[in-house]
């Protein structure tokens, strides 16, 4: 039957998202106004805030663009904040925006040398725990220098494809039958295919946390770290030096519990792989490496003096990261023979959503900044006693961001913070260690949901999640030691070590 017209405008509006999900941002928009007029602009304020972190945390519900995004454009035609003071905060944090425009779409040509260095590892490395230490610690030290989700794009990637490459000889189907991964396995193979499921999700997990725990330690190793580095006046070099009382503990603290939750096989991890399933992997890799061409060899010598030469220019901060970023796709593209503007263009698609994304949040923070919001709970903080204030810091950052997006967070946590600064409440030596605190906090404890991590929330919504059966339930068990061990030492490191 038809629908009828105002039945299929109600069906567009925010698409599939569920229909409660729908009248709450309903019921948000109707509310705004009359608070406003009746309570006041402080009060429509902190709804707003509120409103807003309620659509990042239900991110897989409906992508918060949209919703956002609407209530961001009510609360600037209900003079919470003006054009200009969004355009102002734009213009402040333009590096930020540098960053996740070209850096991110510079690693997306980097890919296949990323892809070929994880598939090697997993074929060569035997004992469970090592390739689990190797997982955890490559996808550190990328993400301390490249994009988060760019390295947990390839991880998944790695994952995908090795399931698939099994599950067509598990199920008995053709290379080129779409419908093999999702086919049920025949007896013979049950078993083993369940084992290799659980396999790849420990080793999926453990390259997630280790975004983290790398993305913390550097000025690019997430964007709210270029954001708070940008505040500071910090370069690459002195960023992970600030950083290291708090980000090196932790390091050695995560991958001891990678390692421990090997050994000991709790929350779900120490699973290895299957002698069946590594066969035929490896037989398939063989077939693979006969099948390379000289020019796919060329392209992956290409990206790894790219790789060499975007880690130089990073330590000695030849220019802004976002440029160095556009100079990577420069280099990639023109000797390994992309000139094709639509193959250039995939490489923007993943960057530009959040890009878009990072400018509601500017927008809410310009809100807050015209309303003063924040002042209150800066002022309570900073009238503790000043040993205290790096912890409670982190604590309210770590609980914020694990339910909400930590680049948020962070942005109005540091804004709030330097204003305070600069009119003269803290010493600089404080400021820098609450800055550390911010940068941390927002880093650490957002490991304990899929929502406060963007690197969590992409493997979540990834094509190979449902395959090795990673349920959002799963992934908050299996987060769970990671979320205490990072987020306890790294409170216990900024109350003390700093």
């Amino acid at each position: 039957m038809p629908r009828s017209f105002a039945a299929a405008l109600a069906h567009n509006f925010l698409g599939n998202s569920p229909h409660w999900y729908k009248l709450a941002i309903v019921v948000f928009l109707i509310v705004n106004p009359v608070v406003l007029w009746n309570l006041g602009s402080a009060v429509a304020g902190w709804l707003l805030v509120g409103e807003f972190i309620f659509t990042l945390a239900m991110a897989l519900k409906c992508y918060p663009l949209q919703p956002g995004g609407l209530l961001v454009l009510q609360a600037i035609l209900l003079g919470l904040a003006t054009p200009q003071a969004l355009y102002d905060e734009l213009e402040h944090n333009f590096p930020v925006i540098l960053l996740l425009m070209f850096m991110v779409a510079g690693i997306y040509f980097m890919k296949d040398l990323l892809l070929f260095l994880f598939s090697r590892i997993l074929l060569v490395v035997r004992s469970k725990t090592l390739l689990s230490l190797l997982f955890c610690l490559l996808s550190a030290f990328l993400s301390a220098f490249l994009d988060a989700l760019t390295v947990t794009a390839v991880i998944i990637s790695a994952a995908l494809g090795f399931y698939s490459v099994y599950h067509r000889v598990a199920s008995d189907r053709g290379p080129h039958e779409e419908e093999a991964l999702h086919a049920e396995p025949i007896e013979l193979h049950r078993e083993d295919l369940e084992q290799f499921r659980a396999f790849l999700r420990s080793l999926l997990m453990h390259g997630a946390v280790g975004t983290a725990l790398g993305g913390v330690c550097t000025l690019v190793g997430e964007p709210q770290n270029l954001l708070i580095g940008h505040e500071m006046g910090w370069h690459f070099g002195e960023f992970f030096l600030r950083t290291a009382p708090v980000s090196m503990p932790v390091l050695a603290a995560g991958l001891a519990t990678c390692a421990l939750l090997e050994r000991l096989g709790w929350f779900g991890y120490g699973t290895p792989l299957p002698a069946a399933v590594r066969q035929v992997l490896a037989e398939q890799a063989r077939a693979s490496d006969a099948q390379r061409t000289s020019l796919q060899r060329a392209a992956l010598l290409v990206q790894g003096l790219a790789a060499l030469l975007l880690i130089l220019c990073l330590a000695l901060h030849v220019a802004e990261v976002g440029l160095i970023g556009l100079m990577v796709i420069v280099l990639i593209t023109a000797f390994s023979g992309i000139t094709d503007e639509h193959r250039i263009g995939r490489a923007f698609q993943e960057a530009l959503p959040f890009t878009a994304l990072l400018v509601t949040f500017f927008a809410v923070v310009a809100v807050i900044h015209e309303q003063q919001l924040f002042t209150p709970v800066i002022q309570w903080v900073l009238a503790l006693p000043t040993e205290q204030q790096p912890g409670m810091l982190f604590i309210a950052n770590g609980l914020l961001s694990a339910i909400s997006d930590n680049v948020f967070v962070a942005t109005i946590y540091i804004t709030e913070v330097k204003q305070a600064f600069t009119q003269g409440q803290m010493s600089r030596e404080h400021f820098e260690a609450l800055a550390v605190a911010i940068n941390t906090g927002t880093n650490l404890p957002s490991v304990a949901t899929p929502n406060g991590q963007a690197a969590f929330l992409f493997l979540l919504t990834s094509a190979v999640a449902p395959l090795v059966r990673l349920s959002y339930g799963r992934m908050v068990w299996m987060a769970l030691p990671y979320t205490f061990v990072m987020g306890g030492l790294g409170w216990w490191a900024v109350s003390h070590w700093l």
